[in-house]
């Protein structure tokens, strides 16, 4: 897959709650190549991507974090499980915008 290959954490946004979103925050570089590359964004600024962690690929969407300045990309559940990732993991992310 072309794209962008990078290391980001794991981090949890409510630690402690059950349902928490897991997220990774995508480099600065990253987050600007995105903004150039993306075109025209769907709803909250999102941006279609496809992601591989691992041996999982899927098809989702980063979101921009204002207070970051960068783009956020959430981790579902089923992601976490087949990666065996949790808050404060490491993970190496293949990532393309769609």
């Amino acid at each position: 897959m072309a794209g962008h290959v990078f290391d980001a954490d794991v981090w949890e946004h409510s630690p402690g709650d059950p349902g928490s979103w897991h997220f990774l925050t995508l480099p600065g570089d990253v987050s600007d190549d995105l903004s150039v590359e993306a075109g025209p964004r769907e709803g909250f600024g999102s941006i279609r991507v496809v992601v591989t962690i691992g041996s999982t690929t899927w098809r989702t969407s980063v979101f921009p974090d204002s207070e970051l300045g960068r783009y956020v990309l959430p981790l579902k559940k089923p992601v976490r499980a087949a990666e065996g990732l949790h808050a404060g993991n490491t993970c190496r992310v293949h990532l393309a915008v769609e």
